[in-house]
């Protein structure tokens, strides 16, 4: 594969992130209807799925949701944070999904289902653990299986937004491809 090829397939893999990064400003825009309906599970997912070498994925999902993460930050606070409680959770859990999605051989609609159930209920088994964040519940198994309990509804608008932007990324991507063979692995190119 040629190095334009790589940098054009590169290129685009990023921008497509980039742009539905930007709709995280949504939830914050909506919150009531829009909490937790973002694009970073599918982002992690697109990326782990798609880019190689695939640390590129990790590197570009991960600061893709820090930067977005300190504006919508800004947004609610009015305050530049960089860092806050549970932060490395946060990143520990989409690190995790990027992996979930570079185990994607094929990019359809089951496989991709299913990464990203299998990516939500990581989300949720690992946020919502309660000696994480305060004292909202208690720190043992009861008030994890409260925490847990309560969470549901945004865990059900991850879902939800999962399956739109999952979609949106893995089928524009995917029809890209079909058009431009530049965007093609070069796996798929020897096929």
């Amino acid at each position: 594969m040629s190095l334009q090829k790589l940098n054009t397939r590169t290129i685009v893999l990023i921008l497509m992130i980039l742009a539905a990064t930007a709709m995280r400003l949504l939830s914050y825009k909506y919150p009531y209807i829009l909490s937790n309906f973002t694009p970073v599970g599918a982002i992690a997912l697109f990326g782990g799925a798609y880019f190689s070498p695939k640390w590129k994925a990790y590197i570009v999902v991960l600061i893709s949701l820090f930067l977005s993460d300190i504006v919508i930050n800004y947004l609610y606070t009015s305050k530049w944070v960089l860092w806050y409680n549970g932060s490395f959770w946060v990143y520990l859990t989409f690190a995790i999904m990027v992996f979930i999605g570079s185990q994607i051989k094929k990019a359809n609609i089951a496989n991709v289902a299913i990464a990203s159930l299998v990516s939500v209920c990581v989300h949720w088994l690992i946020i919502d653990m309660p000696w994480l964040y305060g004292t909202l519940y208690p720190h043992n198994l009861s008030g994890y299986g409260q925490s847990l309990v309560a969470a549901i509804p945004f865990e059900r608008n991850m879902v939800l937004g999962d399956i739109v932007f999952c979609a949106v990324l893995f089928g524009g991507f995917e029809l890209a491809k079909s058009k431009y063979t530049v965007l093609r692995s070069q796996k798929e190119l020897t096929v």
